[in-house]
């Protein structure tokens, strides 16, 4: 079934999150200030170190965070989503959006067999008979390529490889036809071979369905394969967003060029080291004034004090370098676009310029 998302609105549309948590330790801000959109039919990828806030930022547009502060906007098809209860939430989670998680062992439940997990999540949305859900349920184990799935849908979680886990989370995720797919390191812990079946498994089922799809990865080559655009994230809030053509020749944040510099190369001798991003993330617990990349940053090593110190002591904010491309760098790898300059109205007005 097509997304039924209106035409000019986009499917997905995130504005200024924040999301923080109190701890014993104070006040950790996980995510701060992200913003994105993700269109019907195409993907965005979502990447960054451990602790940058992109699982934080996937489950505050599922609703998940029970005991955190969120504030911002964030709309599916228009719709406001912080405002709704969790009953409100529930309805939408799985019928207009749903998510594949990271360890599908630990999201299934042990007790109950595959199909009668999925035929649950059809039966909540859509009242389906026990039977008739069952049947659906079948359906979809072969439609994510499990063999022989009538039999495969009497067994539980721990009967089913790895791999398989995950076409079961896809094929639980997709049952009842929602039209935004969160994918949570989907193919993290699976070999190379299986890893490729899953991507091209959700590559399928969003051309067929035009899903919109929201990859979240630490893994570049993954973002390199599915993706139209990619969000990175650092320290909880949007480095640089770009067409992943375009950030992988053209890095402008120096954190991603870090990250793309830190993949082994086919080209490398055999005993070259492996390249990565000295120092370590930041502490989300303690309040960040300026760029939180800058105690690791090259360009900012390398600037005049002056400079150094606005990198330290003033945040930056995202500045335009191509269409599709914000960073938010006081020191970007690329020239920041400058505005055209605004054209006389009529001859008047070009003779008032002139004299």
């Amino acid at each position: 079934m097509p997304s039924t998302t209106e035409p000019g609105v986009p499917l997905l549309r995130v504005r200024d999150l924040k999301v923080a948590f109190d701890t014993p330790a104070g006040t950790v801000q996980a995510v701060d200030g992200v913003s994105f959109t993700v269109e019907a039919g195409s993907t965005l990828g979502l990447v960054g170190e451990s602790g940058s806030g992109k699982s934080v930022t996937s489950l505050a547009v599922m609703g998940l965070h029970q005991r955190a502060q969120v504030s911002g906007s964030i709309t599916l098809a228009g719709q406001e989503l912080l405002p709704l209860t969790d009953h409100q939430f529930s309805r939408l989670r799985g019928r207009k959006m749903a998510m594949v998680f990271q360890d599908p062992l630990s999201a299934l439940h042990p007790a109950y067999t595959v199909g009668e997990q999925i035929a649950e999540a059809h039966r909540h949305h859509f009242g389906t008979r026990r039977r008739a859900a069952r049947r659906q349920a079948v359906d979809m184990l072969g439609e994510v390529g499990i063999p022989e799935p009538a039999r495969r849908a009497g067994e539980y979680p721990h009967q089913f490889s790895g791999g398989m886990r995950q076409r079961a989370m896809i094929a639980m995720a997709l049952s009842c036809e929602p039209d935004l797919l969160i994918a949570d390191e989907p193919t993290t812990a699976l070999d190379v071979t299986v890893q490729a079946q899953i991507l091209e498994l959700i590559a399928r089922v969003q051309q067929e369905r035009r899903l919109g799809v929201l990859m979240i990865t630490h893994d570049l080559g993954v973002v390199a394969r599915v993706a139209n655009d990619v969000l990175v994230m650092y320290g909880g809030r949007a480095a640089e967003q770009a067409p992943v053509d375009d950030l992988f020749l053209r890095p402008a944040h120096p954190y991603t060029r870090g990250l793309l510099e830190s993949l082994p190369r086919l080209d490398d001798p055999d005993d070259a080291p492996l390249r990565v991003i000295p120092g370590s993330p930041p502490s989300l617990a303690a309040p960040i004034s300026g760029c939180p990349f800058a105690p690791r940053c090259p360009q900012a090593e390398r600037a005049e004090e002056l400079v150094r110190a606005r990198c330290t002591g003033e945040r930056p904010r995202p500045q335009e370098h191509s269409s599709g491309r914000s960073v938010s760098c006081h020191l970007p790898l690329l020239p920041a676009v400058r505005p055209r300059p605004a054209l006389p109205h009529s001859e008047d007005d070009q003779e008032e310029k002139t004299r």
